[in-house]
Order: C-alpha cells, then structure tokens, then sequence
C-alpha cells in the first residue's frame, strides 16, 4: 500500500526540511568560528609590531619536541627554563633606552594545604624553579601598581605539553617580545611570570605569591591555561571584580568570554594558577583565559606541536596585547596595600560579578549584574502585564485572567516540551547501550552524537504541541475578534515566553550568570512574533511565509544559541575522555545519559523559540514517525563504530607498583592499571590482544576472577585516583627493579621522640628519596591520632578516607635536593602513628616499558613507577 502525506503533512515536511537547512548553516558558521576558521596565522616574517603566530609555535616546537620532557623531576624541565630565561635575555639587549628590563630565576620552596577536587590534602615543596621578566618605564619605581601574565611551562606526565602549556609560553614569549620592539612603553610595570610548577597543584603560582618581592605590587593578572590544543581562547574566571572582564571587553581584538563558564567551572575536574592570585592568597582582580578544544590530547602524549590548532594562537595574542596594554593603563589598577584601604569603601558593585558573553567572537555583550536585574526581570514582567494589555480593552479584567490562564497552560506544555527533549535522548541512549558491548560511541566521532539525540530530542519538544489540541482554550471565541487558532498561537507564544522569563529570574535569583541565554532568546522572540502578526495580515495565518517572518527576526539569536551549543557540547564529549570511571552497573550508562541530555538541553535553546509557531506545521504523526525512525536508524548506525582512535584516544594508567620493606628489600611488585572513562579494562583487553597475552590474560575474562587494585595502591597520585573504579593488579617480577635501583625511598627517624606529659609526643623523621631517577611527586598518608605536624604551617588537612578505612591525612612532597627531607609528627596519645609512602617515579624498567609499548596506538597510557611502604611509629 502507497505511502500518502496530506497536505498538511508536506506543509509540515516543508518546515522541516527548511529548518534543517538553515540550522545546516548557521552550524557551518559556528564550526568555523569555533574552530578559528576566520583567523589567518602571521607568518615568520610578520611585522616586528605584529604579534605572529608562527614565531610563537617555534617556541612550541623547542618545548615540546627539542627539550625532552619537561615535567618536575626530569632534566627537561632545567633545560626548559634555560631555554626561556636565554629568550628573554636576548630581549633585554634589543630594548631601548626607555625601558627597565629585570629577569630573575627563583627557586621557591613552602608549603600549605588546600582542597582539589573536593579532597584536602597538604603540599610541601622545594626547588622549583619560577623565571620572572618585570617591563617597565625607565621613571617607574618598585611600588609602582603592576599588572602580571602567568602561564606554567612544566608539564604533565607522559606528555610532551604542546598545548598545556608550550602554547602559553609562547604566547607571553611573543607578547613580551612585541612589547619590546613596537616601541610602546608601559605606564605601569608588566610582569611576566613563567611558573615552573603549575601541574603539581599550582605550586609555582603560590611560591611567587608567598615568596616575591613584586607579589604586594600586583593590581591585576592574567591567568593563561589550555584545556586542550586550540580553539576559542575563552575568558573562563573572573574577579574579584567586574573591571577586568570589562577592560577586556573593550579591548580585545576577537573577544572570547562568557560569564556562565564560571558557574560550572567547578564541576571539571581540574584548576588553574586563577585561584591562587584571585583566591587564595591574593584577592588579585583578574581573568583567566584557556583554550577550550583538543581535549583529546590534554595530558596525553599526542598533545604536540601538530596538534596545535592553526590560528589559535594567533587570536590568543593578539586578544592579550590589547588586553595587557588596557590593563597596564587602567586607573583601577592598585597595589596590595591600596586595595586593601580601599575596601570598606568601595562601592558595592565593585565586586559584582558581570554578566558578559560574546557573540560569535565579533564583539562582546557586557551588563552590570544590577543591570541585569532590570533588564532580566523585563520579560517576567511582560509576561504577566500581557493579559491586560491585549484583552482588557475588549473583554474586561475576567477575560484578560482567562487570558492569562491559557498563557499558564502553554508555559507549561512548553516546560514538558523542554523536559522531553531531554529525557528522549536519554533513554534513547540507555536502550542503546542495554544492547551494545560498549558505550561512548560518539567520542571519536562528536556528529553521531547529533545524529543520534537531536531527532529523538525534536520529537520530545513536538509532543505537548500534539497534546495542546486536546487542552480547549479558556476565551469565549465570540466575542474576540480573533480565530480561535491565532488565540492558540498567542497562548503558545506567551506560554513559551513566559518560561524564559521564569528561566532567566531563577538564575537570576540563584546568583549564576547563564541566565543570559533565555533572557536573549525571549528579547527576539518580541520582534519576531510582532512580524509573524503584521505578516498574517499580508499573507494569512496558515501561510508558511508568515512562520518565516517569525523565524527570520530570530536568526540572530539562533546562531548565536547553535555556537554557544554547539562549543559546549562538543567540549563536553572531548573532557568524556577524562572525566573518571564510576562502578558499574550505573557508571556504564552515565557519560552517554550525560551526552544525551546536554544535547537535549542544547537542542531545546536552539529550537524552542521557534516551537510556539513553527510547532503548527511540525507537531503531526509523520513527522514524528520520521523524526523516531532517524534516531533509531542513527543509533543502529552509530553501534557500528569503534569509540576510539589516535585522534581521539582511550586513556590509561600504568602503575608499575613495588612494595619495599626498607631502603634494600622488595616485597612485591605489580602492574596495576585504570581507566578513566566508562569502557572498563575488560573492553580494553578484549581489544587489545597482545597486552592480553603479555598479562596471561585469558578470552574468558571477568573482574571476579583477577585481583582488584586497592585505592591505597594509588595513594601517590591521590586524589586523582577517585577518578578510577575497578582497578586491577597482575604480577611482575621483582627482579628488574633489584638491578636498577641501589636502594628505596625509605622513612626513619632522625633522632629520639620527645614523650610530653599527658602522653603526647613527637616524633623526628627523616624521609629519603632513594636511588630514584626522575621523582614527579612523594605522598605521605598519615593514620593514627596526628594531633600536629611541622608541614604547611603547622595546619592539619581535613580527614580522608581511602577503601573505607580510619582518618588519615595526606602531605605531597615535590622538589629533588642532596639532603632529605626532614620534618616532625605529633601525636596526641601513644597509640601508634601509622605512615605510608609512595614515591612516583616517572622511569620504567624494561619489562614495564615493553609491556607499555604493546599497547595499541588508540590508547594513551600514561606510566610511571609507584614505591609503595609502610611505617609504624
């Protein structure tokens, strides 16, 4: 039997294919934009006055590829902060006369506790090395108020840190080299602060900012930091303060920024050098600005020079010397002791946060956050006056309450229509998964993730339109003037404005600032449904040239919600990756339930607006039937696809453990590896087959049937190890280990314990690294009734628990020197203190390095060797 569509059925196919294509479109321009498509890279032979992208990536280049390795602990990164301190030697005999150039290298020791990632823990360190250029006039003097660019050169581990944070380097390399030879002479002094020790918790940032003579002159900062390899450079943090992210408003070539990152800031795991100057320990005003794209590649070794992301750079610095020079000038720049005087006087909105984001990159939208409680709580206010205005001239105060009551009953029929354009996607993704061997389908290709969830999610919105026509208007017909249909429509609109407006008050209300979005999708609504009545007067109201003059006002929005969606989505599927691995049976469904819903929320902002008059043509049977048989058809399609490739790789960690008794003696040893996304180890041997056979790992594999890696065995990169569930421990041989290691990092006392009266004591000890050859981090974790230590100022951490079990409290170490590190425990009783150590060596033994290497290329395997031992004192 013949397939037949009736004539509203192709109206409605009509709509939607239109639609389809202008979505098309204006995706083509948010890809570019995203993607930096619009900027053109200044060469090696650009103008000295330019800031040139290629001079920038040179510096990348020796970085990440001449200097081998420049994480703490390795040579590489003495070799780095040579190489950078040399560069900027060779600017200080281009300057001219009016210029002060200082550069200093210094070697910064501390310690202080702080929490990251929800855990507390306490760091000490010692010997690292930060490398700090001060540009100034040749007038300016000591207390003068500066402004400081930070970025960090070490990088992680395993990777050769092209994106974080060569390309950052580079950009402060070139932005102070073009400060040098355009010939502009600073008002306020400019300090440069290359940190060499950002990846071990921000302990360059805080050594310069408890240690330098200059960290009392600094009124503002920027904070530079990649999330990935490229892409939009986007002002992430700010404060305390609105004026920084005004300044940049103003003065940035391609601004960049959106208040809303701040609000989910927090919910990555992760943090920059931003909260030690404008948080911690200095109350500085600043922003911090981070490339967002190629999360693929953060912390992996595929983040290299090839990777960069061509005009990412360029945008990033041309956007920062306009930004540096606006803020060296600005009147608000005050130093510690001004700021500090300062404060009780201040005007409150001083330390507003602002509401600001940028559209598409060509300019920035900026409003004060009192501004904003008037312009935001316009559209709540229309919404409730509109009754009154359209129906009290004809009907009288019940009728504009009935009125009022249709507007209700749309608000809230577009309210499920948001809700199921999220739960959709979801329990699409659910079925999926209930019959696939894995999830995360999408990672390596994002655009089945569209494919899949975006149909499905149009169809969840189109739903309440069909239910609407069951649910009869309030308003006697007879006696308005217009049909029944325009009333409808009008109680959709209203409905679909009011939730905006009610959207907007609540993150109003709540203090975030991504209530910008449904603020703005409710201002063009009013021009585009004032054109959609003009034009029924022309064309009729089941004409589909008036939906298009409804849509055609909206375009300037929609475009703006498809690039903003579109960036969030497709950083959200690149940070999946990394984002930790939760037991089963719910962590296997949780990033494809998460992917789902994000893409119904985006698709719900970017069409929504269009649901209460483009909804007419779409909310009929067919279409729903086309829209259900797309998703499934791309679900089905997207299960024939592998999650990962070298462009987008499966991360893992390798933790060649060995357990030692003292500085001589091994008592075993272990390969003990994780994942950190919801493809568990066993979808990873189960394709990679020669790793399999190394391990004697058999076709018939299941957890119960190896040995499960305890979270105490992860204690030395603690507390990243709560990213990891399920993770599992085979045998090694100790034998290897013997030959390449004269003796183990070991714990002793150094001299007798002092016993107090009331049975408290100290205990003096002594802690030695070994023969280890290229230490990243030490950890100590401490069990028993520590009462006090001599660590980060004498101030306990709070309590962790690791695998269940007693309080215990953790201390970092970081820094190689001659001597041992030295330093007491108190104990409020004579119980026992218990003290357990582990060492990260980033040096692999032969065995450990071939079974790395066995590895497919679509796996990241960051390894490393962990000394694990145990003390009673």
């Amino acid at each position: 039997m013949a397939f037949r569509l009736s004539s509203g059925d192709v109206a409605g196919f009509k709509v939607l294919f239109c639609l389809a294509i202008l979505y098309g479109l204006m995706s083509i321009i948010a890809y570019s934009v995203i993607h930096m498509k619009f900027i053109t890279p200044l060469g090696l032979d650009a103008p000295l006055d330019r800031f040139s992208e290629s001079r920038a990536v040179e510096h990348v280049r020796v970085l990440s590829k001449e200097i081998d390795g420049r994480q703490v602990g390795r040579q590489g990164l003495r070799e780095a902060a040579e190489y950078i301190k040399t560069q900027l030697e060779k600017m200080k005999e281009q300057a001219g006369p009016n210029l002060r150039i200082e550069i200093e290298e210094n070697i910064i020791n501390g310690s202080f506790t702080m929490l990251f990632l929800g855990h507390s823990l306490s760091l000490a360190y010692r010997n690292h090395t930060n490398i700090v250029m001060r540009i100034s006039s040749i007038d300016s003097h000591d207390t003068d108020p500066s402004f400081l660019l930070n970025g960090h050169f070490d990088a992680p581990p395993g990777s050769p840190g092209a994106g974080d944070c060569g390309s950052c380097v580079a950009s402060m390399l070139e932005i102070a080299r073009l400060t040098v030879d355009s010939g502009w002479i600073p008002p306020r002094p400019i300090i440069f602060l290359f940190n060499g020790a950002e990846e071990l918790f921000m302990l360059g940032s805080h050594g310069f900012m408890t240690t330098h003579k200059w960290r009392d002159t600094i009124g503002a900062f920027i904070n530079v930091e990649a999330s990935g390899t490229g892409g939009l450079d986007v002002v992430c943090q700010t404060g305390p303060g609105s004026w920084p992210s005004y300044i940049y408003s103003q003065s940035a070539l391609y601004p960049m920024a959106n208040s809303a990152a701040q609000d989910v800031f927090g919910a990555v795991p992760g943090d920059t050098d931003y909260r030690i100057f404008a948080n911690d320990y200095g109350n500085i005003p600043g922003l911090d600005i981070i490339f967002l794209l190629g999360g693929y590649f953060y912390h992996t070794s595929s983040d290299t020079v090839e990777r960069l992301l061509p005009g990412s750079i360029q945008a990033r610095g041309d956007n920062l010397f306009g930004v540096v020079k606006a803020l060296s000038n600005s009147s608000k720049l005050r130093n510690a002791h001004d700021r500090e005087s300062l404060r009780d006087t201040a005007v409150g909105s001083e330390d507003e946060r602002a509401v600001f984001f940028d559209y598409l990159s060509w300019f920035l939208i900026f409003y004060s956050r009192r501004q904003a409680m008037i312009l935001h709580s316009i559209p709540f206010a229309l919404y409730f006056l509109m009754p009154f205005f359209l129906r009290l001239p004809n009907s009288g105060v019940w009728s504009s309450f009935m009125t009022f009551w249709d507007f209700f009953k749309g608000m809230i029929l577009h309210a499920i229509g948001i809700i199921l354009a999220i739960i959709f996607p979801v329990i699409f993704s659910i079925l999926r998964l209930l019959f696939s061997g894995h999830s995360m389908h999408w990672f390596a290709n994002p655009y089945l993730a569209f494919m899949m969830f975006i149909p499905c999610s149009l169809a969840g919105l189109l739903i309440p339109r069909i239910v609407w026509r069951c649910f009869p208007l309030s308003q006697d017909v007879s006696v308005l003037k217009s049909s029944k249909e325009q009333l409808a429509d009008e109680a959709r609109f209203w409905g679909a404005f009011g939730l905006y407006a009610l959207l907007t008050l609540a993150y109003l209300l709540a203090g975030l600032n991504g209530g910008f979005l449904t603020f703005w999708s409710a201002a063009f609504m009013l021009p585009a449904w004032i054109s959609f009545c003009v034009s029924i007067k022309s064309f009729g109201h089941k004409s589909l040239r008036s939906t298009a003059c409804y849509v055609v006002p909206l375009i300037p929005f929609l475009i703006y919600s498809v690039y903003f969606g579109g960036l969030m989505a497709q950083f959200l599927i690149e940070k999946m990756g990394m984002m930790g691995s939760l037991p089963p049976p719910y962590g296997y469904f949780i990033p494809d339930a998460v992917v789902a819903a994000t893409i119904g929320i985006v698709t719900g902002w970017c069409t929504g607006p269009l649901i209460p008059v483009a909804g007419h043509w779409l909310a009929r049977s067919s279409i729903m039937q086309f829209l259900l048989h797309i998703s499934v058809l791309a679900l089905a399609l997207s299960s024939q696809f592998f999650p990962y490739s070298t462009d987008a790789p499966k991360r893992v960690v390798f933790q060649h453990t060995v357990l030692t008794a003292d500085a001589a003696q091994v008592v075993g040893s272990s390969y003990d590896l994780s994942v950190v996304d919801s493809n568990s180890l066993l979808f990873l041997f189960k394709h990679a087959p020669e790793v399999s056979k190394e391990l004697h790992i058999g076709s018939e594999l299941l957890f119960d049937t190896i040995s499960q890696s305890r979270q105490e065995s992860w204690v030395g990169i603690f507390p990243v190890s709560f990213l990891f569930s399920r993770s599992l421990k085979f045998p090694a041989d100790n034998d290897d280990i013997l030959k390449q290691y004269r003796y183990f990092p070991h714990l002793s006392s150094y001299k007798p314990q002092i016993i107090y009266s009331g049975g408290s004591r100290r205990v003096y000890l002594e802690f030695s690294l070994g023969s280890s050859k290229e230490v990243w981090v030490a950890v100590l974790n401490i069990t028993g009734p520590l009462s006090n230590w001599s660590l980060a100022s004498n101030i306990l951490p709070g309590p962790e628990r690791l695998d269940g079990g007693p309080p215990s409290y953790i201390c970092r170490f970081s820094g190689v020197a001659q001597e041992n590190w030295t330093f007491w425990l108190e104990a409020s009783s004579s119980e026992a203190l218990q003290v357990e150590v582990a060492v990260v060596d980033q040096y692999l033994v032969e065995p450990a390095k071939k079974l790395k290497s066995l590895f497919p290329n679509w796996v990241d395997v960051t390894a490393y060797t962990s000394f694990l031992s145990s003390y009673i004192f």
